[in-house]
């Protein structure tokens, strides 16, 4: 019985950390999710964008996306900062 209340209160404390982590993309916080930011990043990289002043999007997370393209074109748009694929 200890045993199982100790597993449950293992599998509680984890769900809670998680239900907490927040992603990121470029060092910048996602909020719900990192597809603005990721439709950002390959904006700016279709376009060569290469100064963080010409990312002016209608929105922050695309604006972030795009500014971390100019931070750092090598990083890629498809995953966040921990490597966790990004859907959009």
């Amino acid at each position: 019985m200890r045993d199982m209340a100790l597993l449950l209160a293992t599998i509680s404390a984890l769900a809670a950390t998680s239900a907490f982590a927040q992603q990121s993309f470029g060092g910048y916080d996602c909020g719900g999710d990192c597809a603005g930011h990721k439709a950002g990043y390959e904006w700016a990289e279709e376009n060569h964008i290469s100064d963080a002043a010409d990312c002016m999007g209608n929105s922050q997370p695309f604006n972030e996306g795009c500014e971390a393209y100019t931070e750092n074109p090598d990083r890629g748009a498809d995953a966040d900062d921990d490597g966790i694929d990004i859907d959009g």
